[in-house]
């Protein structure tokens, strides 16, 4: 064999490793369904300066609006139903332009709402959540139990555990004694709730 004959062989083997390694990765790609399809983002935003504009626009009014944008702005529009289409979808995307524009951000606000300031979380003693625990497991195999009244009746057992936990949840910073009555009695319920499960 000659050294001309010996290279075309290799290279003949490195094509047909390539052609092999592409129709494995070919294989290998999964197709993702999308159930959801969005407007790109320029799209979006000249939606979205056509619905604030027309916002308090009667629905007659708003239709004759929207049937002039979408003639000035052919070429955006055709765009976004080409893209769409070659995604896969199937509805009559002018039609999801339309209830875009109209029901949805025509609504939206352009106020940015603040966090949710939280309070903080105070946890009750470790104690008081085995006591609780003892508590139900003595009692849930009575037919006439409550966890409203068994609580009632946990509270009158336990007083001076409970005396030490309102004690302690005043330090932690509760000042409302209704409060810190329905946070231990709310526990004794999540606690019965965990039993039961």
């Amino acid at each position: 064999m000659t050294l001309l004959s010996e290279l075309n062989l290799i290279d003949n083997n490195e094509r047909n490793d390539l052609e092999l390694e592409e129709e494995e990765l070919n294989k290998e790609t999964v197709t993702i369904n999308i159930y959801r399809y969005k407007f790109t983002d320029n799209f979006t935003q000249e939606l979205y300066k056509f619905s604030k504009i027309h916002q308090y626009d009667h629905r007659t009014d708003f239709k004759k609006a929207w049937n002039v944008w979408t003639e000035c702005n052919e070429d955006i529009v055709s765009v976004e139903v080409l893209r769409l289409t070659n995604l896969g979808y199937h509805g009559d995307i002018l039609d999801k332009m339309f209830k875009s524009a109209r029901y949805y951000f025509r609504k939206k606000s352009t106020e940015k709402k603040a966090p949710v300031v939280r309070c903080q979380y105070v946890s009750v003693h470790k104690d008081l959540l085995d006591s609780m625990d003892e508590h139900i497991e003595m009692n849930i195999r009575n037919t006439e139990y409550k966890p409203s009244e068994a609580f009632n009746n946990y509270c009158a057992v336990n007083k001076d555990l409970l005396r030490e936990e309102v004690t302690r949840l005043l330090k932690m910073g509760l000042k409302d004694s209704i409060e810190i009555g329905n946070k231990i009695k709310k526990t004794y319920k999540n606690r019965y709730f965990l039993f039961v499960k």
